[in-house]
């Protein structure tokens, strides 16, 4: 943050959205809006080139949405959530986000916002994954279309149909699809939870399989397995995950 300056970038798909929050934020003092974004990969991109210290983020965008571009930007930028959907969890938002505005918002109620933005600058740290925040509002029986990953300044989006697997790597997921893995800081046990449990099952404590993937299950030792994979890939399954599976197929 330049001395005295903070750095803003608005994102909305809704013009008349963002022309209130310009309006509002350009009768600040020492704030600079350096983007605006009208979709999640725009977001995204300017989040990375600008490295801001907010982000006035909506939840409901076109090509990817306010928890997925959550799930790309770097940690310490300070986010308020802009909404219209008062059902959402607020107290899931209050676990990522600063603060929230709920649409229609007055100038009154943004620049409480904005005031605690100003206080916590700096000391941005969310207290749970961006992907565990998407686990805690989506409804009930809802899983996971589609898994968003960053390489470098590209976003890749994966459907879950074509997600062979998912491996633990210490903080982060190994996912892998179509002959390539991509790292994502999430859980396995988090993305277990995501993702559909008729087509994904825990086959190992650090392996998540798509069911669709496995040719055949063969022995390894006296209480292991490899499942073999479309691709060819050896995936160990326990004792626990051979009767995950077995279940889930009916064996």
């Amino acid at each position: 943050m330049k001395e005295g300056v903070v750095k803003a970038i608005i994102a909305d798909d809704e013009e008349l959205a963002r022309r209130i929050l310009r309006e509002y934020l350009e009768k600040e003092p020492g704030i600079e809006i350096v983007a605006e974004c009208v979709n999640g990969f725009e977001a995204v991109k300017a989040a990375g080139e600008w490295k801001p210290d907010v982000l006035f983020l909506d939840v409901q965008m076109p090509k990817l949405d306010g928890f997925e571009v959550l799930e790309l930007i770097e940690s310490d930028v300070a986010v308020v959530f802009v909404t219209a959907f008062d059902q959402y969890a607020m107290r899931a938002f209050d676990a990522a986000a600063v603060d929230y505005l709920l649409k229609p918002f007055g100038v009154d109620r943004f620049r409480a916002a904005l005031e605690k933005v100003k206080r916590q600058l700096g000391e941005i740290r969310p207290a749970s994954l961006p992907s565990e925040l998407k686990n805690a509002v989506r409804p009930k029986g809802e899983y996971l279309e589609r898994i968003v990953v960053k390489d470098g300044a590209k976003v890749h989006v994966i459907p879950s149909s074509k997600l062979d697997y998912a491996e633990a790597q210490d903080d982060y997921v190994g996912l892998r699809s179509e002959g390539r893995t991509w790292l994502k800081q999430q859980t396995i046990a988090s993305l277990e939870t995501a993702i559909d449990p008729k087509r994904f099952v825990r086959v190992h404590r650090s392996y998540l399989v798509n069911i669709d993937r496995i040719t055949r299950i063969e022995p390894n030792t006296k209480d292991t397995w490899l499942a073999v994979l479309v691709d060819g890939s050896r995936i160990p399954v326990s004792r626990g995950g051979y009767s995950r599976f077995s279940a889930l197929i009916g064996g």
